[in-house]
C-alpha cells in the first residue's frame, strides 16, 4: 500500500516536471522569438518609411516590455493550471488587491497614464534631446512609469513619468549654430562684421549646415565689449560641433586682422 502511494506520488511529481519543463522550454524559445519578431516587423517599417527610425527604436523598446510581461502573466497562469491550483478565485483575488494597491499607488498610475499620453502624442523619441523635469539628455527609452535620460556627463536619468510636465525638445526640426562674439569699443564694426562674413563663407559648403552662417550684426552693448552674432541653421546635433568649429576660425581670423577679443585686464598703478 506505502509503496503504492510512493509510485503514484514518484508519478506524479514527474508529470508535473515535464510538464513545467515543457512550459519552460516553450517560454524560453518563445520570449527571443517575439522579441526578434517585434524588431524585425519595426524595421521593415522604417525601410519602407512608414515609420521613422527614432519612432521605431521608441515602440520597439515600449513593446518588448508589454509582450515580456504579457507572457510572464501568461506563464504564471499556465504554471498554476498545471500544479491544480484554481485560477479563477486567484484573479479575482488579484483584482480585489489590485484595487486596494490602486488607492494607495495613485503616483504609479498617473507614470502610466501620463506614459501613455506621452507615446500617443509623440512628444519624444528614443534620441532626442530634451529637457524635462529639470533634466538635460538625450532619450534611451521611453517606458509606461518611467523615462529614461542619458546626461551629457554620463549620468543616466530616470524620470517618472508624471513630473514631466512640460518637455521642450530640441531635435524637432532643423537647429541654429548661434555664436556670440565681442570685440572692443575702439575697434571698428564694420570692419569686424567684414571679417566675420569672410569667416562665414568658410562654411557654406560645410554639410552640416541646413542654410550657411551669417551675421546678423550687433547683438548688444556689453560693460566692456560690442557683442556680434553668427546664426546658421543646421542639422540636428550638429549645431554643437558647428558653433565650436565657427568660434575657432573667428579667433583665428581676428588675430590675423589686429581685432581685439575683450577679456579682463588688471593694471597696477606704482605712485611714488
Amino acid at each position: 500500500m506505502i509503496d503504492i502511494k510512493w509510485t503514484e506520488l514518484v508519478n506524479t511529481l514527474l508529470v508535473y516536471s515535464a510538464k513545467i519543463g515543457i512550459l519552460l522550454i516553450v517560454f524560453l524559445i518563445v520570449a527571443p522569438l517575439g522579441k526578434k519578431l517585434i524588431s524585425s516587423l519595426l524595421r521593415k517599417s522604417t525601410s519602407t518609411k512608414r515609420v521613422s527610425e527614432a519612432r521605431a527604436l521608441t515602440l520597439e523598446k515600449l513593446l518588448i516590455n508589454v509582450f515580456s510581461y504579457t507572457l510572464i502573466f501568461i506563464f504564471v497562469v499556465m504554471f498554476f493550471g498545471i500544479i491544480g491550483l484554481e485560477i479563477g478565485p486567484l484573479i479575482a483575488g488579484a483584482g480585489v488587491i489590485g484595487l486596494a494597491v490602486a488607492f494607495g499607488a495613485q503616483g504609479l498610475v498617473s507614470d502610466i497614464v501620463t506614459g501613455f499620453f506621452i507615446l500617443l502624442e509623440k512628444q519624444v523619441d528614443v534620441g532626442d534631446y530634451v529637457t524635462t523635469a529639470g533634466y538635460n539628455g538625450v532619450v534611451e527609452e521611453i517606458g509606461l512609469r518611467t523615462t529614461q535620460l542619458r546626461g551629457f556627463d554620463g549620468t543616466l536619468h530616470y524620470v517618472p513619468n508624471r513630473e514631466i510636465t512640460g518637455v521642450s525638445n530640441h531635435s524637432r526640426g532643423n537647429m541654429r549654430a548661434l555664436v556670440d562674439i565681442g570685440i572692443s569699443y575702439e575697434d571698428s564694426i564694420d570692419h569686424a562684421i567684414s571679417v566675420l562674413k569672410s569667416v562665414c563663407a568658410e562654411f557654406e559648403a560645410d554639410v552640416r549646415f541646413e542654410e550657411a552662417p551669417d551675421v546678423i550684426g550687433v547683438q548688444a552693448f556689453g560693460s566692456s565689449e560690442v557683442v556680434l552674432r553668427i546664426i546658421g541653421r543646421t542639422i540636428n546635433g550638429e549645431q554643437w560641433s558647428a558653433e565650436r568649429d565657427i568660434r575657432k576660425r573667428v579667433k583665428e581670423a581676428f588675430d590675423e586682422n589686429n581685432i581685439e577679443i575683450p577679456y579682463p585686464h588688471q593694471v597696477n598703478v606704482v605712485k611714488n
